[in-house]
Parts: structure tokens; sequence; C-alpha cells
């Protein structure tokens, strides 16, 4: 049972540095690349809440904490593109990146769980979740995330607190006093850190730099 905030687990590591740097990626590129990461960083979270032991159990809560966790990422992933991309690219990066989650969530949930009940798609449901919780993260403001020129940046404690606030009704009840403790003070600053570091490799036009050869001894 969990009580409170736990010892941070080993970092996530992910590669997110193109294999060739021949020139600059569409957004339909970067969004693949990056709705791959968001997906695997939200796994992620979901392993560390359960290592520790919080109970996310399989099936539809498993689901739900997984579909909260992917629009918080969304939102910090727009937020910085925002930054980085003229207008007419961040949408189409965050309108590609919207659907590859929604289309990797719905792969996973048809597969597991079925047909959704009230005949909805699942990518339908998503997205019609991301349209209106990302909203609920854009009002904290220009001070939810304070950017910098190489889009680093620090989520507002309103930020990361109202992520730990949806995630609570996916638990169950023993585990929800301690969720806000545990996402503020590890889950969602281990998370942030993977994605911003990501969009940072994938969006940067610096050339890849060459690995060193191997030496072999006889």
């Amino acid at each position: 049972m969990a009580t409170g905030a736990q010892p941070r687990l080993p970092a996530m590591r992910i590669k997110s540095q193109w294999f060739k740097s021949d020139g600059p990626k569409s957004a339909e590129q970067q969004a693949s690349a990056m709705a791959f990461i968001v997906w695997r960083t939200s796994l992620n979270m979901l392993k560390r809440m359960r290592g520790a032991d919080f109970d996310v159990d399989a099936g539809t809560p498993y689901f739900l904490f997984m579909r909260e966790v992917l629009v918080f990422l969304i939102a910090v992933v727009d937020r910085i593109a925002y930054v980085r991309m003229g207008g007419d690219e961040r949408s189409a990066f965050t309108t590609a990146l919207v659907r590859h989650c929604a289309d990797t969530l719905a792969d996973n949930e048809n597969d597991l769980l079925g047909p959704r009940a009230d005949g909805q798609s699942s990518q339908d449901s998503f997205i019609d979740l991301v349209n209106e919780v990302v909203d609920h993260y854009a009002e904290f403001g220009a001070d939810a995330l304070v950017v910098e020129p190489d889009a680093s940046f620090t989520p507002s404690f309103g930020f990361m607190r109202y992520l730990g606030s949806r995630l609570a009704p996916t638990l169950p009840a023993k585990d929800q006093r301690w969720v806000l403790d545990q996402v503020m003070a590890s889950e969602a600053p281990e998370a942030v850190e993977v994605v911003q570091s990501a969009m940072r490799n994938l969006l940067s036009t610096e050339p890849r730099k060459a690995r060193r050869a191997g030496v072999s001894g006889e």
C-alpha cells in the first residue's frame, strides 16, 4: 500500500536523435517519433507507480490512467512546440501527435478490452478528452511552464497538481490520498524531463556527432 511519495526509481532512457541528420524533418515525421516517446513515457510512469505500491488495476483502470498521462504529456509537448515552431507547423505537429497517440491507445484498448460499450471509437473518445483537458492545462497560463530558448522548462505547482487530481479517480480509494505527493515529487518531473529532452533532440538542427571508432587489440 502506498504511504506517501516514494524514492525516485532509475531514470528512463529513450533514444531521441535522428539516425541521419540529412535535412529538416516534416511535422508528421516529428510527431510520429514524439508519439512513440510519449507512449513509452506514459507506460514508464504507470510502471513506476506500480513499483511504488500504487494499485493500477489491469483492464479499464489501466487505460484510464494511461489516457490522463498521455493528455498531460501532449499538453507539455504542445507548450514546447508553441515556442519552437511556427503556427502552421505547430498545428500540424500537434494534430498528428494526438492522432498517433490515439491510434496506439486504441490498438491496445481494442485488443484487451474489445469495442467500447457506447459504440464510440477509442480514437474519437481520446481526441475528445484531449480537446477538453488540454484547455484545462492552458488555464494555468504562462507561469505553468517557464520556457527557455532550448525548450527546457519547469512545470508549475498547479500544472502538476492538476495531473495528480485527474489520476486520483483512476486509483483505488486507499491510494488516492497519496497520489498527489507521488506525482508532484517524482513522476511528473521525471516524465517531463524525458519528453523535453526528446523534443530538444528531435527539433535540433545541429548535425549529430559521429560515433568514435572502436579500437581493438590483438
